[in-house]
């Protein structure tokens, strides 16, 4: 069964409409990108494997939840595999959820797609626009909402953008998605989307700004900040208005920046800021493994390992993130790490260690391999000895005795590495030879012939018959010797495309090189200009108004949202870093990032890191008081650098303190009892200075006697702090 239904989210005064028009969406089962070659020259994109279960599962199963009843699923590339996939789940069964196919030869963007439907004459009101390869768990009451009531007081209003305001500068967004950075213009009030742009299109630094918007619009809300969600309400006259403007090929390059540069027809286009629910798109590589790993920590949740619902088989969540299926063969001697995921009938054999991945199906793991950060598929065979790091494996691969995949890499349907053989970072590897000519981003992954598919000759095959192969000719008859692949190795190492070096590590799953964390932090958005087209410099973030000055306080609600934002990413940089051995200046790049995107203190940083660092004390197994203070001793001779580093004056050291103070009384009353003992760790460790200490005392001196619990708890160390003698301070502390 499906998880359970919101309700209905249709939102009308009159009952009788709900009754007569279902909501609708239309899904593109094709992304019209090359991204994921050369995975995608033999599967579709929606068809390949996010934590076990097929992307587009994720989208049908949320659109069922959110009250959609019905949905058109648009094939193109491989459209075959998709509609035969579909007919064979529970989707084409389902009683109170219909899912139809239209299925295209010929459709090269998104625009033909909504031209093609259009045509066939089946979306009866709005609906929602989405790409088979979204995940969220939002709702769509508010939004629909929203879009019905302003297209009652304006029938130029045609359509409702999602956006999350996911407070990225450009190397929280690189680190996270891989994207693009974005560039939006909203009317406060009425959210009315005003200005969109890419960084494709903003490359040297510079954005002009039609003045014309600041005369016409009382005040805009400007923002580097947002990330597109790529899930759109409609209005029917979206798909004319594709019919009518042949040119409208992109979604958002073409129809978005058409219709805001468009002062004939009028039509306006809204947006809808989501907070607390989740919404993102798989654009990339590395936004392949940021959702994976988004999912695994339970941020899509009902949309989980361990929670049935179409198209998934639910695993058991164990300690730390763990999920296994129940048919897992395991050696006793094998070792299985936090945020990691095994499929069903897997073997895994002695002294293996597998931490911060997925495993699929029917795989064969071998003794003394090491996998982290990586996605094995289904039916994968690992022979003893093998090294795999942040490398994506595709079913039906071996990997000999000995081989190593380096960070970055992506091995393509059944390739075979040699014994002993080391694959490059970031290389990709298929039985398919490398395209010759590359495709622009809208063009076709891979389209199917008109007989449903073409068959590929392992090594020497073209794809004649496709469209993709006579528009480009894309392949080319290259042979490699088969020891570039080791010995018994299968396959071709494709090269790095030129131009394309810059861009591996950003759309890879590896972690970003940190010369590129550290020249990514350089180029924040305080370099770009905005200039209007007098040459007049505005900011890049925050509210416009005539007469005033830049504002971009939001009131104290959403000061509050973005405190728990901020502690919730801190605290999963934190922990990445803790489970796949991320150095301690990777992390503070990362955090300083977080801290500028979010504008907040260095004592924000601090207390954010010490509750993860705590949090992760409580984590660790214990058994015991005593235990559990071993724990926090690890945790914090571990990562002290990393708080120190946010620990410079007396008052952000105090932050920390009355940060412990708030977790023993809350969260982690666990620590209660070992609240003095944890105080003197972190005066020992050089961590928290003894003025700091003795301040904290002092302020807490008229304080009420339940806010003086740990002061208390604490007497007999401050008692020593005040009556050591002043040149015995320090000597005995550990670096």
């Amino acid at each position: 069964m499906g998880v359970q239904r919101k309700g209905a989210t249709r939102a009308s005064e009159d009952p009788e409409e709900l009754s007569r028009v279902p909501l609708q969406a239309i899904l593109l089962a094709d992304s019209f990108a090359t991204k994921f070659r050369p995975i995608t020259l033999e599967r579709p994109k929606v068809l390949l494997p996010l934590v076990n279960v097929p992307m587009i599962n994720y989208t049908l199963a949320w659109l069922e939840s959110a009250g959609v009843e019905e949905v058109v699923v648009f094939c193109c590339a491989h459209s075959k595999q998709v509609i035969d996939y579909l007919k064979s789940s529970e989707w084409f069964s389902h009683p109170n959820f219909s899912v139809t196919t239209i299925e295209s030869h010929n459709s090269i963007s998104a625009g033909d797609a909504l031209r093609l439907i259009y045509e066939r004459n089946v979306i009866n009101g709005d609906f929602v626009l989405i790409s088979g390869d979204t995940v969220s768990n939002m709702s769509l009451t508010q939004v629909l909402k929203e879009h019905k009531e302003r297209k009652k007081k304006d029938s130029n209003a045609v359509m409702t953008m999602v956006i999350r305001r996911s407070k990225p500068s450009p190397i929280t967004r690189q680190s996270r998605l891989g994207t693009d950075e974005l560039f939006i213009a909203i009317d406060p009030n009425s959210k009315q989307l005003l200005y969109y742009e890419d960084k494709a299109d903003f490359s040297k630094g510079v954005i002009c700004l039609d003045k014309m918007l600041l005369t016409d619009n009382p005040s805009i809300s400007l923002h580097n900040d947002a990330q597109d969600c790529y899930i759109d309400i409609c209005s029917p006259e979206v798909l004319s208005l594709f019919t009518d403007n042949f040119d409208y090929q992109h979604l958002r390059r073409h129809f978005v920046k058409g219709l805001l540069v468009d002062d004939i027809m009028g039509y306006k286009i809204f947006t809808h800021e989501i907070h607390s629910s989740y919404a993102a798109r798989i654009d990339n590589f590395r936004s392949y493994d940021t959702i994976s790993k988004d999912i695994i920590q339970r941020w899509t949740y009902p949309f989980v390992p361990d929670v049935k619902f179409f198209g998934n088989s639910a695993t058991k969540l164990e300690r730390q993130g763990m999920y296994r299926a129940s048919e897992v063969v395991q050696s006793r001697s094998a070792e299985i790490g936090p945020f990691t995921v095994i499929g069903n009938r897997t073997k895994i054999e002695s002294n293996t260690k597998i931490s911060n991945s997925v495993v699929g199906e029917g795989c064969t793991i071998g003794s003394n391999v090491s996998i982290e950060g990586s996605y094995i598929w289904d039916n994968v065979i690992i022979e003893d000895d093998c090294k795999i790091m942040h490398a994506i494996v595709c079913d039906g691969v071996v990997m000999k005795s000995g081989a190593v995949l380096e960070p970055g890499v992506v091995l393509s349907f059944k390739v075979v590495i040699g014994q002993q053989f080391v694959v490059p970072s970031y290389s990709k590897v298929s039985l398919h030879q490398q395209p010759t000519k590359q495709d622009s981003d809208e063009e076709l992954e891979y389209a199917d012939d008109s007989s449903g598919g073409v068959e590929f000759s392992p090594i020497t095959s073209t794809l004649e018959g496709s469209k993709e192969a006579t528009t480009s000719q894309l392949l080319e008859k290259q042979s490699r010797p088969t020891y570039e692949l080791g010995t018994g190795g299968v396959g071709y190492i494709w090269s790095l495309c030129e131009g394309s070096h810059e861009e591996e590590w950003r759309h890879s799953i590896a972690p970003i090189p940190a010369d590129k964390l550290a020249e990514a932090m350089q180029t924040t958005d305080n370099d770009l200009e905005l200039l209007t087209q007098d040459g007049s410099v505005l900011p890049t973030a925050g509210e416009l108004k005539p007469d005033s000055n830049n504002s971009d306080d939001d009131g104290n609600e959403d000061s509050r949202d973005d405190s728990v934002y901020f502690e919730k990413e801190v605290e999963a940089t934190f922990l990445r870093a803790v489970h796949e051995n991320i150095k301690e200046d990777h992390v503070i790049l990362e955090v300083n990032s977080l801290r500028l995107s979010y504008n907040k203190l260095c004592a924000d940083c601090a207390g954010a890191i010490f509750y993860s660092m705590m949090t992760l004390s409580l984590e660790a197994p214990r058994s015991s008081p005593s235990e559990l203070f071993n724990n926090a001793v690890n945790v914090i001779t571990k990562w002290k650098k990393v708080l120190k580093s946010y620990l410079t004056d007396i008052d952000e050291q105090i932050e920390v303190i009355l940060k412990f103070e708030e977790m023993c009384l809350e969260s982690a009353k666990e620590f209660s009892p070992l609240f003095a003992k944890i105080l003197w760790l972190l005066y020992d460790k050089d961590i928290i200075q003894e003025d700091a200490i003795l301040k904290w005392d002092d302020e807490k001196k008229d304080a009420d006697d339940l806010d003086k619990v740990f002061v208390k708890q604490s007497e007999e160390f401050i008692k020593w702090l005040r009556e050591a003698p002043e040149e015995g301070d320090g000597e005995d502390e550990e670096d």
